[in-house]
């Protein structure tokens, strides 16, 4: 039994990697091994306490899933840790230096080059359109990556999807490189950095990861959210943090939201974010989202009638990633057909996109108007309150939210305080099923919906 069971685990991971894409997959499932098979619980062996409890939080159920459609007898999914098991397979396979560095020293003994990722060459200060919503923002990242001397510590830039935080991280890291080459920068995802520590502590390197991080110049961290709620690369960061700065060194970092209404961070980690200077990036204008569409304009080399940048500025106001989409779009359709841009043509080619745009609704949108509709707080619908006044509201927000938007239920459930996708998923089978018995709360959800539809 316990040999079919070990045959299953691998035969599922295809199925792993094509549900949770290739980077999750990578670090998180990968390091796991198959343990056990005991009374209908299959045991999986993590390397570490960190990987289990990110695994078992995030992936439990769609693991489980994938198992039970191959045997009906797994009923459960444990995850235990017992980091022996992965030092003995790792003694076995690296039986020299060279094999071993491949797989725990490799990324610390490389270059800042190695470690840092990439960046996108069309993301420097010389491509970056400037307008009020995001002055401050370009003010500062020039200002640190113009002087070599400590100016604000840290950066932190903030503000949402598509509006150019990680334009300015990439354009600070090119200043850098091409001015002052002499200095070390290290720029990456949170996502990276987490990646690296939990390595680090798998392979027992962490000396390793601690001194390649303490000795940049410059550390630029993308999607700080990402570490919320990461107790122990929470830890890790706080105690590089205060490390480079003791020493003088910059560090910048950006995320959705300002360190203060950031999730699940430590209140000295909140404190120390703090102590810089926090910019951050307001949802564009009609003025500023025009001005970068005539500089993609010139960019694309193809001549676009003036009224159409201008009904697409008007149009698509979500961010500044689906306008330069959209734009990309009908330059392309009109090179492929062979017929000239015009304002009939654009409406026609972005017929999807522009619907979409018309009766968007985000989930900030949904939480404010149900918590005005029952008379609730706003910040209810992030905190850990279970009081039925409060968790029923929340719950047709998630319903709603599952309903109205494109997002994933992971994604929704990071708007909701940081709930588990298994909690969105209840709140929507609950809300489903209280609508059949309960006609005046379908209609409370009925009107809600409409209401939200319509921008009322």
């Amino acid at each position: 039994m316990s040999a079919n069971m070990e045959d299953l685990w691998t035969r599922i991971q295809s199925q792993c990697l094509e549900a949770f894409g290739e980077s999750t997959y990578q670090n998180w499932i990968v390091p796991l091994r198959y343990k056990d098979f005991l009374t209908g619980r299959l045991v999986i062996a993590a390397p570490s306490r960190f990987v289990r409890d990110w695994v078992q939080k995030n992936c439990t159920q769609k693991i489980l899933n994938f198992l039970q459609e191959q045997d009906k007898t797994i009923l459960a999914l444990d995850f235990i840790v017992e980091a022996a098991l992965f030092e003995s397979q790792t003694s076995q396979k690296n039986v020299s230096r060279e094999t071993i560095s491949d797989d725990s020293t490799s990324l610390f003994d490389e270059g800042i080059e190695e470690v840092s990722s990439r960046l996108e060459p069309r993301y420097t200060f010389e491509a970056f359109v400037v307008g009020k919503p995001n002055e401050l923002a370009h003010a500062a990242a020039r200002r640190v990556a113009e002087e070599e001397k400590v100016t604000f510590n840290p950066l932190f830039l903030y503000g949402g999807v598509g509006l150019g935080k990680t334009h300015l991280m990439h354009a600070i890291a090119w200043h850098i490189r091409k001015n002052h080459p002499q200095r070390k920068v290290i720029y990456l995802s949170a996502e990276k950095f987490m990646y690296l520590f939990i390595r680090a502590l798998r392979f027992k390197n962490v000396m390793a990861f601690k001194e390649q991080f303490r000795s940049v110049d410059v550390l630029m961290i993308d999607d700080f959210q990402f570490i919320s709620g990461k107790d122990s690369t929470q830890e890790e960061f706080f105690h590089t943090f205060n490390a480079l700065v003791d020493q003088n060194r910059q560090i910048i970092i950006s995320a959705d939201k300002s360190p203060s209404d950031l999730e699940g961070l430590e209140e000295r980690m909140r404190s120390r974010l703090g102590w810089g200077l926090v910019a951050d990036i307001h949802p564009t204008t009609y003025e500023l989202r025009l001005g970068i569409l005539q500089s993609k304009a010139e960019q694309l080399e193809k001549p676009i009638p003036a009224r159409v940048l201008e009904f697409l500025a008007h149009k698509i106001t979500s961010n500044v990633r689906e306008l330069e989409g959209a734009l990309n779009r009908i330059v392309a359709h009109s090179m492929l057909v062979g017929r000239e841009i015009t304002l009939e043509s654009t409406t026609e080619v972005l017929r999807d996109v522009l619907r979409a745009n018309d009766r968007r609704v985000t989930i900030e949108d949904i939480q404010k108007k149900v918590s005005e509709h029952f008379n609730v707080r706003l910040t209810d619908m992030h905190s850990p309150k279970r009081l039925r006044s409060v968790a029923r509201p929340r719950q047709i927000a998630m319903y709603l939210a599952k309903q109205l938007t494109s997002y994933s239920l992971p994604d929704i459930g990071r708007k909701f305080g940081g709930r588990d996708h298994t909690t969105v998923m209840h709140a929507v089978k609950k809300i489903e099923e209280i609508q059949i018995k309960d006609t005046t709360l379908a209609e409370d959800i009925d009107l809600l919906k409409r209401m939200l539809q319509q921008g009322n």
